[in-house]
């Protein structure tokens, strides 16, 4: 909002310093700075208050070290994720942009589901909260409105264009240098990278195929981020170097010269996402400030689909979805770690009569936890593991 109000000043008066609020990078060191104040400061009034509600984290008895200490500890702390992202993206984005709008759906959408199920823990005492289906429904739900959205969006990669037209992030492109097919996306590692989900089934089913894939990937990625969020900090941190790999693909896919240079697709508009990533980096860092061990307060599935499921949203909007396996790995490697314990304990109960495991525990983190380590070791080295992955990530622009 702080956008237009500046850019009328600008025109209308030539206030001065006005036309700073042009720029995507002055305006996403606002939202980072901002977010991180919100986070920081007005959590822990949220947290107290939660307290005085007794709003506490009910633990399930697992074996492991440390945990009855963890009990009482105040849940729903997503809340103040979800404050420190919207809050600053609506002040400093241009809240017209259709993929700013998406954002702010997916983040308070997800986080609608997961307060739901939250409050039925703590208020109803229900250990289960919202059921499964329920969450999937939201989720697939989400998912149409945005691969809909995004099917049906307009202008939405460039393929050809030319520097000399002058073409910037806010400028209508010509048909000409647009393809509007939405359903174009970029394979990692590949020379000529580009392929089309028309491809998969002709077509007649682009739209089918297209939504589906998007459903399938806002449901995965957000319960992946669900699943990993078991131990202090793991979830917050992980999730902010992401959105720090996000923002650069935002900015360099929004913007013609280094679209030119990498040789990617240039999608107009996109670079408005670089404030919408600040503000939801500054509100994972902010978080920490009092998750990180021992934590303070719990984000709870408030925090943890809506930040799974925007993670999985800005990669679909900036056609960097095939890259989630490597940049969401993390996520990735503890959401196999369920699938893979589960199966095994199923197939070796019906063949010998007894379950057997692969690991001590599952998700990956209670399975390093049940072998000694200490949760602020295990939470350094995944993050370590989600740094390397992200400059991978980031190293598939020229790896080709």
């Amino acid at each position: 909002m702080l956008y237009y109000l500046f850019q009328y000043l600008d025109k209308k008066f030539d206030l001065a310093g006005a036309g700073m609020f042009h720029y995507i990078s002055f305006r996403a060191v606002l939202a980072v700075m901002l977010s991180l104040l919100i986070g920081a400061v007005f959590g822990g009034k949220l947290i107290e208050f939660l307290r005085k509600k007794q709003v506490g984290e009910t633990i399930r008895e697992l074996g492991l070290e440390g945990q009855a200490e963890k009990k009482g500890t105040p849940t729903m702390g997503g809340l103040i994720i979800i404050a420190s992202v919207v809050i600053p993206t609506l002040l400093f984005a241009k809240v017209m942009n259709t993929y700013i709008i998406l954002m702010l759906v997916t983040v308070l959408w997800l986080g609608l589901i997961g307060f739901l199920d939250d409050y039925i823990k703590v208020f109803k005492k229900n250990k289960e909260g919202l059921q499964g289906k329920f969450k999937i429904v939201g989720q697939v739900v989400l998912g149409l409105v945005v691969g809909l959205t995004l099917y049906f969006n307009e202008h939405v990669v460039v393929r050809e264009y030319e520097l000399g037209l002058g073409i910037s992030t806010t400028t209508h492109v010509s048909d000409k240098h647009v393809d509007v097919t939405s359903t174009i996306t970029t394979i990692p590692f590949l020379k000529d990278n580009e392929f089309d989900y028309a491809n998969i089934l002709g077509e007649d089913y682009t739209c089918y195929v297209y939504v589906l894939m998007v459903i399938f990937i806002i449901t995965a990625v957000s319960n992946g981020a669900n699943i990993t969020d078991g131990i202090d900090g793991l979830a917050a941190g992980t999730s902010a170097i992401i959105g720090i790999t996000l923002a650069v693909l935002a900015y360099v896919s929004g913007n013609t010269i280094f679209a030119d240079y990498l040789n990617i697709m240039f999608i107009p508009n996109s670079g408005e996402l670089v404030i919408f990533c600040s503000a939801f980096v500054g509100a994972c860092v902010g978080f920490l400030w009092y998750n990180s061990f021992p934590a303070q307060v719990f984000m709870g599935d408030t925090g943890s689909l809506s930040l799974g499921g925007t993670i999985a949203v800005l990669a679909l909007i900036i056609r960097k979805e095939l890259l989630i396996p490597v940049l969401c790995g993390v996520f990735l490697i503890e959401n196999l770690s369920v699938m893979l314990q589960v199966s095994y304990f199923k197939y070796t109960k019906k063949k010998y009569g007894e379950g057997r495991r692969i690991f001590k525990m599952a998700p990956l983190h209670h399975h390093y936890q049940k072998s000694g380590y200490h949760e602020a070791k295990i939470v350094t080295r995944f993050w370590i593991v989600g740094i390397m992955l992200a400059l991978l990530t980031i190293a598939t622009l020229k790896m080709r």
